[in-house]
This record gives C-alpha cells, structure tokens and sequence, in this order.
C-alpha cells in the first residue's frame, strides 16, 4: 500500500526529521532529490528505507509505505 505523504499535514522534515517550518530546508529539498525521505513527514518516525537498481520503498510504522515513481 503507498500512502502519499503531501498535503496540510506534513508537519516534519522528510529528510532531517525536524519542524517543516523552523529554518530553512534548501538543502533537504535538494537532497531528496536524489535520496529517499528518511523520516515520516506526518509523525517524524524514522522510516524504514529499502533502496533498489529500480527505485527505493519507505515505510512508517503508522502511516503505510511510499515508494518512487
């Protein structure tokens, strides 16, 4: 099941696990440009991250999986 993590309550980081509105995260967004999120974006749980040759799984433990498109 992929749940997606956008929307009004993404309230963390998805790459350092902090406030998405305390400091500046330029360098989160362009990381995850090339990283998979690290940290649910809804509960700051550390995910737990499977990277492939195809693409990469995320999941949290309360809100399901993501995965790349």
């Amino acid at each position: 099941m992929t749940v997606p993590h956008t929307g009004p309550e993404e309230t963390y980081c998805d790459r350092c696990g902090e406030p998405a509105a305390a400091g500046d995260h330029a360098a989160c967004q362009a990381a995850r440009r090339m990283e998979p999120p690290r940290y649910c974006a809804r509960c700051r749980r550390r995910m737990v991250v499977q990277v492939t040759p195809t693409g990469w799984t995320a999941r949290c433990s309360q809100h399901g999986e993501l995965a790349s498109t």
